[in-house]
C-alpha cells in the first residue's frame, strides 16, 4: 500500500483514528504483570449523569419548609413515596435500586459538592469535572487520562481505560496514554476486521521514514490489537441479569461482562444524559432515576454474584447541580453544588456522609459547595487506585480521608 493511499484513507479508518487514539504498544511479556492476578486489583466504574442534574430532587431536604417554599409546585412531597435515609433526607422515589444499595451499606451520599467560582456552562463545568482542574485552570488532559500517564499498576495498555461509547471523553485523554471508547465488543472487533485495515496491520511493522505515518500505522494496528483482546475476553461471560431494557442498561451489562471476564482494565467510564431539566423535570427525572437506580442496583447484584463487587468502586457525579427556586416551566435552571454518590461493596464510610445544603444561606440563589470535587477524586486516586494523587490532580484542595 502506498503511503499516499494510506493517509486519504476511507471514512472508517478516520474513525479508528479520531476516537479511540491509542498511543502505546501492547506489551503482554512477561514482565508485565496482569491485572486480574494482582492481589486486591481495584476498578473504578465512573458514571457521569450529563446535562446537569438537580440535586436537590435527588436527595431530597424532605424536612425542611425552605425547600418547598422555593419549590411549591416541583418539590416531592414525604406522601409521594420519598425513600428516607438520615439526616432528615431521603432519595427520590424512582430511586428504589439507590435505596436497596443504601440499606445494605454499599452507597455513600456526600452532599454540596462543587468547586470554588463555579461556571454555568455545561461545556466548560464539565470541562472543569472531566480535567479536574479549578475554574481558572485551563487542561487539555483528563483527571483519569493523567492517571494513566502517571505509570501506577495497571495502565500499561490501552484497554486498561475503557469508556462505553462512540467516543472517548476529555476525561480518559492523557499527554501519553489514552483510554479506549467503544459500544460494543464485537461490533468494535467487527469494525477493525476489513481488508484495508488487515494489510495496514500487516505492515504497521515496515520501516517508514515519515513519522506521522509511522504513528497512524502504529495506531491502527493497536486498536486492531485491543478490538481481538476485547473480542476474546468478552466471551468468557454473558450475563443474565435484569439490566433496564435501555441504552444506559446495556451499557451496564457491557461493563459487568467485560470486568467478570477478566479484562484487565483499571477504569469503566459511561454517561447517562438528559438532565437539563429547565422544562417538566418532574416526568424527565422520574424516567431518569428510574434507569439510573435500576441499572446500577443489577450492576451490583451481577458483580456481587461473580464476587467482583468488593474490587469495584462507582462514582455518580454531574457537571453541576440547579437553581434552588423553581423557574415558570416547572423545570430548574443552572445551578451550582449537587450531591456525589460512592457505590461500592468495600467502602470505608457508608451513609449520608455531611449535612444537606443550608437553604438559609445561599449565593444569589444558589447553592453554596461544602466540598472541593477534587477531594474526592484525590481520595478515589490515592486510597483506592494507589496512585499519587498530588501528581495528578495538585494539592490546592484537600484530599478527603476514609472514604475507599
Amino acid at each position: 500500500m502506498k503511503r499516499r493511499e494510506f493517509l486519504q484513507a476511507s471514512a472508517l479508518a478516520s474513525t479508528l483514528l479520531f476516537v479511540p487514539k491509542v498511543l502505546h504498544a501492547l506489551d503482554r511479556g512477561p514482565g508485565l504483570a496482569r491485572l486480574a492476578d494482582a492481589p486486591g486489583a481495584r476498578r473504578l466504574v465512573v458514571v457521569q449523569l450529563g446535562g446537569g442534574n438537580d440535586g436537590l430532587n435527588t436527595v431530597i431536604p424532605f424536612k425542611n419548609d425552605l425547600y418547598y417554599q422555593a419549590r411549591p409546585t416541583l418539590g416531592i412531597k414525604e406522601s409521594e413515596g420519598i425513600l428516607a435515609l438520615d439526616k432528615d433526607l431521603g432519595l427520590h422515589p424512582a430511586l428504589k435500586g439507590f435505596k436497596s444499595l443504601y440499606d445494605q451499606g454499599h452507597l455513600a451520599v456526600l452532599n454540596g459538592v462543587g468547586y470554588p467560582n463555579p461556571d454555568r456552562s455545561h461545556f466548560r463545568s464539565m470541562d472543569i469535572w472531566q480535567t479536574g482542574s479549578g475554574s481558572g485552570q485551563n487542561l487539555s488532559t483528563g483527571w483519569l487520562g493523567r492517571y494513566l500517564d502517571s505509570g501506577a499498576p495497571g495502565c500499561q495498555n490501552p484497554y486498561n481505560a475503557l469508556e462505553v461509547d462512540d467516543t472517548l471523553s476529555l476525561a480518559l485523554k492523557g499527554s501519553l496514554r489514552k483510554g479506549l471508547a467503544f459500544k460494543n465488543p464485537d461490533k468494535f472487533h467487527q469494525l477493525t476486521q476489513s481488508r484495508f485495515l488487515n494489510q495496514v496491520s500487516r505492515e504497521a511493522g515496515a520501516d517508514h521514514r515519515h513519522a506521522p505515518v509511522d504513528y497512524l500505522y502504529q495506531t491502527l494496528a493497536e486498536t486492531a490489537s485491543s478490538a481481538d483482546y476485547l473480542y476474546e475476553k468478552a466471551k468468557i461471560y454473558k450475563s443474565a441479569g435484569a439490566y433496564p431494557a435501555t441504552e444506559f442498561g446495556r451499557n451496564l451489562k457491557t461493563t459487568a461482562e467485560l470486568i467478570v471476564s477478566g479484562v484487565e482494565s483499571r477504569v469503566y467510564y459511561m454517561a447517562l444524559n438528559g438532565f437539563d431539566t429547565h422544562v417538566r423535570q418532574r416526568e424527565q427525572q422520574q424516567r431518569l432515576f428510574a434507569d439510573l437506580g435500576d441499572g446500577l442496583a443489577a450492576l451490583a447484584d451481577d458483580l456481587q454474584k461473580n464476587n467482583q463487587w468488593a474490587n469495584t468502586l462507582v462514582l455518580v457525579f454531574s457537571e453541576f447541580g440547579r437553581r434552588v427556586g423553581q423557574n415558570a416551566s416547572n423545570g430548574t435552571d443552572h445551578g451550582t453544588a449537587n450531591p456525589v454518590f460512592l457505590l461500592g461493596g468495600a467502602l470505608r464510610q457508608k451513609g449520608v456522609l455531611n449535612a444537606a445544603p443550608d437553604l438559609a444561606d445561599l449565593d444569589q440563589g444558589d447553592l453554596r459547595h461544602q466540598l472541593d470535587f477534587r477531594g474526592i477524586y484525590a481520595a478515589v486516586l490515592k486510597d483506592w487506585l494507589g496512585a499519587d494523587d498530588a501528581g495528578i490532580l495538585g494539592t490546592d484542595f484537600e484530599r478527603l480521608r476514609g472514604l475507599v
